[in-house]
C-alpha cells in the first residue's frame, strides 16, 4: 500500500508551489485535482497575462492585506516578492515590472507561469491524479487517507489543503476545501466576494457601459458614518451593471457592511486639475466652439461615450449654445465632473470575484507553518485561508508565500 508523504489537494497556484517545493527534499507528494488540466484559474488571471506578484518589500506586502494583516508576517518573512520573482526567471521565465510594480511574464502569457509551475512539480516527480476528493478519512484524530469519488483512497502521512476559495467556480474553485475544514472541527469565516465589480444605483453607468478610464481618482463613501473610507488612482471601467476595474475592484474590499446604497463612489475624472484650472480649461474649449451646442463642445475634454451623461449629471441642457451658457452653469459643468457620484446598491456574486474573502479562520492555522491547529497533519495553502489583498500580484503572493511556509514545515519532518 502507496503511504505519500503528501497529497495536496487542488493544483492551482498554491497546491503546485507547496507540492513542487515539498518533493524537493525527496519526499513522495501527489496532487488531487478534479480538472484534467492543472492551473485553471493562473491562466485568466491579469486578464490572461497572470500578475504574478508585487515587486514590493515585505511592508507594503502586508499594507496591501485587507485584513488579518499579522498572520501573515512570518509567511513573507519567509518568501517574498523577491523569491517569488527569482523563483520564475531561474526557471527560464523571463519577468517584467510594470505601472504600480505589478510584476508579469515578458511574454504576456499566463500559459507560461502555467507550464513553469507544471515542468516544477514534474520534475520533483510529483504524481498527479484527476479525480475529485470528497472526504478525509481519520484515525484518532489524525488524517490517514483521502477518499476519492471512485471510492479509492490515497493514503498520506500529511494534507494539504489548497482548493481556493469560490471565486470563478467554472476554474474548480467551488469551496470543497471550506468543507473539508468544517468536517474536521474548523471554522469557516463567511467566503463573500473581494476585489469583486459593484452594482449602481443610476442609469448613467450603463449608458457608458464598455468605456473604459484611465487617470482617473476615486473616493468611497460611508454614508452611515459620514466618512471616506477609500481613495485610490488608475483605471476603471463602466459595465451595463455598474463599475469594475482595477481601482473599483479595490474599493470593493472596503465595502464590508453589506447594507444596500451605504456606499458612495465619487469620481474626479480630471485628477491632475483643481477646479479652478479645470475651469479655465472649459473656458478655452468655449472659446474655440463658442457657436456650437454644449454636447459638441466637449470632444477635447471627455470620450464621447462620457458626454451625454456628464451633461445630464450637471442639470445641464446638451443643446445649449456655449456662447449663452453663464458662469452658474459653468461652475455646475466643473462639479459634475470633480464629483460623479454614484451609489452602491450592492457587490456583484462572489462567482464574479478575482478572490474570495473568508475562509478557513486564522485563529485555527499556526502562521509559520500552515498547521492546523486542531488536526496534526493538515496544513492549508492560499485562497481557502480567510487572507485576502488588493488587486497589483498580492493575491498571488499570498498563495506563493503560505505555500512555501506549509511544504517547508512538511519537508522538514523525519
Amino acid at each position: 500500500m502507496k503511504i505519500y508523504d503528501a497529497v495536496v489537494i487542488g493544483s492551482g497556484a498554491a497546491g503546485l508551489f507547496c507540492a513542487g517545493h515539498i518533493a524537493g527534499q525527496g519526499k513522495s507528494v501527489a496532487i488531487i485535482e478534479k480538472n484534467e488540466k492543472v492551473g485553471r484559474k493562473l491562466m485568466i488571471t491579469g486578464k490572461g497575462r497572470c500578475n504574478v506578484t508585487n515587486m514590493c518589500d515585505q511592508n507594503k506586502l502586508i499594507e496591501s492585506l485587507t485584513k488579518n494583516k499579522k498572520f501573515m508576517y512570518s509567511a513573507f518573512a519567509s518568501f517574498d516578492a523577491y523569491d517569488t520573482f527569482d523563483f520564475f526567471e531561474s526557471r527560464g521565465v523571463p519577468l517584467k515590472v510594470e505601472r504600480g510594480n505589478r510584476v508579469f511574464p515578458v511574454s504576456d502569457r499566463a500559459v507560461d507561469i502555467v507550464d513553469c509551475l507544471y515542468k516544477f512539480i514534474k520534475d520533483q516527480n510529483v504524481i498527479i491524479i484527476n479525480n475529485t476528493a470528497t472526504k478525509l478519512e481519520t484515525e484518532n484524530g489524525i488524517i490517514t487517507a483521502v477518499v476519492l469519488q471512485n471510492g479509492e483512497k490515497v493514503y498520506c502521512k500529511n494534507t494539504v489543503i489548497a482548493t481556493g476559495g469560490k471565486s470563478y467556480p467554472k476554474t474548480g474553485s467551488t469551496g470543497d476545501g471550506y468543507l473539508f475544514a468544517k468536517s474536521l472541527g474548523h471554522s469557516i469565516i463567511k467566503p463573500i466576494g473581494s476585489l469583486v465589480p459593484v452594482n449602481i444605483a443610476e442609469g448613467a453607468a450603463a449608458e457608458c457601459q464598455g468605456l473604459s478610464l484611465k487617470n482617473t481618482a476615486i473616493s468611497v463613501e460611508d454614508t452611515k458614518s459620514g466618512k471616506i473610507i477609500y481613495k485610490d488612482f488608475g483605471e476603471m471601467l463602466f459595465t451595463h451593471f455598474g463599475l469594475s476595474g482595477p481601482i473599483i475592484l479595490s474599493a470593493s474590499a472596503h465595502m464590508r457592511e453589506k447594507e444596500n446604497s451605504r456606499y458612495k463612489i465619487h469620481i474626479d475624472l480630471k485628477p491632475a486639475l483643481d477646479s479652478q484650472k479645470l475651469d479655465s480649461r472649459i473656458l478655452r474649449d468655449f472659446s474655440e466652439n463658442s457657436n456650437k451646442i454644449l454636447s459638441n463642445s466637449l470632444t477635447k475634454l471627455l470620450p464621447f461615450k462620457l458626454i451625454p451623461a456628464i451633461i445630464k449629471y450637471s442639470g445641464l441642457k446638451p443643446d445649449l449654445v456655449v456662447n449663452q451658457i453663464t458662469k452658474e452653469q459653468r461652475e455646475r459643468l466643473v462639479s459634475a465632473l470633480k464629483d460623479f457620484c454614484f451609489t452602491v446598491t450592492s457587490l456583484r456574486d462572489v462567482s464574479e470575484a478575482i478572490v474570495t474573502s473568508g475562509g478557513v479562520d486564522c485563529n485555527e492555522i499556526e502562521p509559520k507553518t500552515m498547521r492546523s491547529k486542531i488536526v496534526n497533519n493538515l496544513y492549508f495553502a492560499g485562497e481557502v485561508i480567510d487572507v485576502d489583498a488588493y488587486t497589483g500580484g498580492f493575491n498571488l503572493q499570498i498563495a506563493f508565500s503560505t505555500a512555501y511556509a506549509a511544504a517547508n514545515a512538511i519537508r522538514k519532518e523525519k
